[in-house]
């Protein structure tokens, strides 16, 4: 389903008068409603799922040395990771995971007073990841799964014999895309020590992360992205020319065609 609405709904829109937009606001508002409760009811679900106890042991490359996946909550009872495209050789990461990891430094130190830590996992060596986070400026918690079967097994790195047919991903098989993907998974450790894998999303489910897509669905013109091209738009933060608001409107309206 389209987040966008085409050029003549915009320059064709409906305008009328206050009382008439409060009425029409007010339909709107009790779907929104209905929105709000269904996605509760989601999140209560979501929450319900049984839990897979993790019995391999992990092992990434982090700054400060080898850690296994219990390490990586730093104390917390919950993990949240991103599977942060990055593959060995890759010049630079992927812009809509970069696109996602441009929200993480802000959301960073409210995680953590609920109990959560953050941290994006990518397939690639640590020295790679460590040159284009200081590219992109980004503080938060980054670890390598280079020489692990973390990524595999999590369906977010493929094989070069898997690369040749297809794949699973997002719990089924599909033609062969990239050798890497996106994802997010969550994790829960008892007072024990033991791990939980208790989630993971894929796909679209990765606009949890996509907090500008949010703001975006807001406005007139939506995400603006037409002809089946989603996420093309998207640069590195620091790819992105600027650009007067003049300039801005005109961009959006064409960088699509």
């Amino acid at each position: 389903m389209s987040t966008t609405m085409n050029n003549s709904s915009i320059t064709n829109h409906a305008v009328v008068s206050q009382e008439q937009w409060v009425g029409e606001r007010k339909k709107l508002l009790a779907r929104e409603k209905e929105l709000t409760h269904l996605r509760d009811q989601v999140a209560q679900e979501r929450r319900a799922l049984p839990w897979v106890r993790i019995d391999k042991v992990y092992t990434f490359e982090a700054p400060e040395g080898a850690r296994t996946l219990a390490d990586l909550f730093e104390g917390r009872g919950q993990l949240m990771v991103q599977h942060f495209m990055l593959g060995p050789g890759w010049q630079e990461g992927c812009s809509s995971c970069s696109f996602m990891a441009d929200h993480t430094d802000g959301m960073n130190v409210h995680l953590a007073h609920r109990d959560v830590t953050f941290v994006a996992i990518s397939h690639a060596p640590l020295s790679e990841i460590e040159r284009f986070r200081q590219r992109m400026g980004w503080k938060f918690k980054w670890v390598s799964s280079f020489g692990s079967d973390f990524n595999y097994d999590f369906h977010v790195s493929f094989t070069p014999q898997e690369a040749k047919g297809q794949v699973y991903y997002n719990y089924g098989m599909q033609p062969f895309e990239c050798d890497e993907l996106p994802g997010i998974s969550v994790f829960y450790k008892d007072g024990a020590g033991d791990v939980f894998h208790t989630y993971s999303t894929y796909r679209r489910g990765v606009e949890a992360m996509m907090g500008t897509y949010t703001l975006l669905d807001l406005t007139p013109k939506g995400r603006d992205e037409r002809d089946g091209r989603g996420m093309a738009w998207v640069r590195h933060h620091d790819r992105y020319e600027p650009v007067s608001a003049v300039k801005a409107a005109a961009a959006a309206s064409s960088c699509h065609t």
